[in-house]
């Protein structure tokens, strides 16, 4: 499978704040997801981090001057203009913003911005007090009136001593932005409802019935439909994830919260994807205090949780449009057979199916071997990838699936 960002040319315009040496880090996750990777540093940036430094990471020269001592007859803010796909700065400066906003030509990257028609991210670092002034936040205005995408800093503690806004961005908000403009947005316009993660069915004050599940793909499949446009409702159980960036996370701790929750939304949903490994069962009781032991066997009565993915099943051909409807299924044994099975009885469009028994392969690992299934009988098996690729490759299946349909249609 091929890297997101394969063949994909970055710039990464890199200026003066102590904030410059978080991206050497990005730059090299950037190659790892398969972009060509080029650096233009201001004179400022170099106090901070050494061109060296940038050139042993890409493996290209680092661009600076205005005009090139070398292969004078390339001008290097007009090659690296037209040559780049997406020009991310970071960290941008008060000073650089304002030379973008008002159109500045006076330094080597603000004649790329300029000169460029790419797309720009532009990730603010500075002094709490210097964002908040109004001509950087007047700037920062223009900028997004430009088409520039501009992220939110982070607020917390910075080098000088204050507290506030100002922090560069974190790298997953910002990757997911990059991959976002550079991905084509085929889920535009849809509402894509997601749920993700295990849930826990109280037995007391202490303890619970759960599962192993931890939410990994659940939160993948979401955030890939994110970066292919769609506005995204994930519905998680309890995890130790953190929220992907520009979703709408609905926190649940039971089933019966969760069924509540995924059918209070089931109308607004274009597309919904039932990864959560909701409980089967529940304790009968629930005891206000702690079951103490009392050296006797204890017998625990379980109750069935109701069938969220199967209740889906049963209303969704009731809407004039009805939602497409994706399952996931881990399974120990007899994977296409029970795949199948659950395909057809719960008036699924697409079930992906994982061995749970395999050690890279279904709870609490970064990696997934699936197998999808769809109503038309189609199978495709993907190899081991990550969770991430994974839900990369079910979309792009499904994608191509709905195309298909309505061409049939």
């Amino acid at each position: 499978m091929a890297p997101v960002l394969e063949n994909k040319q970055i710039l990464c315009g890199i200026t003066g704040s102590i904030a410059a040496y978080k991206v050497c880090d990005w730059v090299r996750s950037l190659q790892r997801d398969g972009a060509e990777v080029r650096v233009v540093m201001t004179r400022s940036a170099r106090k901070f981090v050494t061109p060296l430094t940038f050139a042993a990471l890409t493996g290209n020269a680092v661009h600076g001057a205005m005009f090139a001592a070398l292969d004078e007859e390339r001008i290097p803010h007009i090659s690296l203009a037209r040559s780049s796909d997406l020009i991310l700065v970071a960290p941008a400066t008060a000073q650089t913003i304002a030379r973008l906003a008002h159109g500045l030509a006076d330094d080597l990257l603000a004649a790329i911005v300029l000169a460029s028609e790419a797309k720009v991210v532009v990730c603010p670092a500075m002094n709490s007090r210097m964002f908040q002034h109004a001509a950087t936040r007047e700037n920062i205005r223009r900028l997004k009136d430009y088409g520039y995408l501009v992220l939110e800093p982070e607020c917390g503690m910075m080098a000088c001593g204050e507290e506030g806004p100002g922090r560069l961005p974190e790298w997953p908000q910002v990757r997911d932005a990059i991959i976002a403009s550079l991905t084509p947005q085929d889920l535009a316009g849809q509402t894509v409802l997601v749920t993700a993660g295990p849930t826990e069915e109280p037995l007391d004050p202490v303890r619970f019935l759960g599962n192993r599940s931890s939410g990994r793909m659940g939160y993948a499949m979401a955030a890939v439909a994110r970066q292919l446009g769609a506005r995204v409702i994930l519905v998680s159980g309890p995890t130790g994830l953190a929220a992907p960036p520009g979703i709408e996370l609905i926190r649940v701790r039971t089933a019966a919260e969760m069924y509540r929750e995924v059918l209070s939304r089931f109308d607004v949903a274009d597309i919904i994807v039932k990864a959560a490994a909701v409980s089967d069962f529940r304790p009968t009781e629930l005891s206000a205090a702690k079951i103490k032991k009392s050296g006797e066997d204890v017998s625990l009565p379980l109750t069935a949780n109701r069938d969220i993915l199967q209740k889906l099943g049963e209303i969704k051909d009731q809407r004039p449009s009805p939602p497409l409807l994706i399952g996931f299924a881990a399974e120990s044994d007899n994977l296409l057979a029970y795949g199948r099975e659950k395909l057809r009885k719960k008036n699924l469009d697409y079930i992906a199916v994982n061995d749970i028994t395999a050690a890279d392969s279904g709870f609490a690992v970064d990696t997934n071997r699936v197998i999808l299934l769809d109503r038309r009988g189609g199978q495709t098996e993907f190899p081991l990838l990550s969770k991430e690729e994974t839900a990369r490759e079910i979309w792009r299946q499904v994608l191509r699936g709905s195309v298909s349909a309505t061409r049939s249609a």
